[in-house]
């Protein structure tokens, strides 16, 4: 891997990831893809027929062979609260970058995906609240932190490639 995102839901995981892989000419791989591939059903059907336990093993999982792989990879944004991806994460040769965003931003960003009833559900004080409890956990794996929130995808890619040509 040339670079790990990471980040709340809403920050610009997929959308910059898929961008910057194009840029720098490597494949790009979503960490829920390659689970529901594993699995061979939906994350939705992986919670309910199987509990959130079995779908956090599956994701420890794809994250430890994803490291090898060639690439940018984007990580659901629980990933790096799990203890076992979080130190996968540390220890990692790779950079692991934050792409970090506002709770209003989230909302704005999300209010018309239907993919996400959890921002729904949880509404804008329930997003504040689950970040919050979530940021520590995504500034200590993290090696850089980018605020996306009055970034373009296409500004966040430009420092992006800044940020890895220096650390090569």
């Amino acid at each position: 891997m040339q670079a790990i995102l990471v980040g709340f839901m809403g920050s610009g995981k997929t959308t910059v990831g898929q961008l910057l892989a194009q840029q720098l000419n490597v494949p790009y791989h979503d960490l829920d893809d390659i689970i529901v591939a594993m699995a061979g059903k939906s994350i939705q059907q992986i919670f309910d027929e199987n509990g959130e336990a079995a779908f956090r093993q599956l994701e420890h999982i794809a994250l430890a062979r994803s490291l090898a792989q060639e690439g940018i990879l984007g990580t659901g944004g629980g990933t790096p609260i799990q203890a076992a991806n979080f130190s996968l994460l540390q220890k990692s040769n790779v950079p692991v970058i934050l792409l970090d965003v506002l709770p209003e931003t989230i909302m704005k960003r999300l209010k018309d995906d239907t993919g996400r009833p959890l921002a729904k559900e949880l509404g804008l004080s329930g997003l504040v609240d689950l970040k919050s409890q979530r940021d520590d956990r995504y500034e200590q794996v993290s090696n850089y932190r980018i605020a996306t929130d009055k970034l373009t995808p296409i500004e966040i890619v430009k420092i992006l490639k800044r940020q890895l040509l220096m650390i090569q």
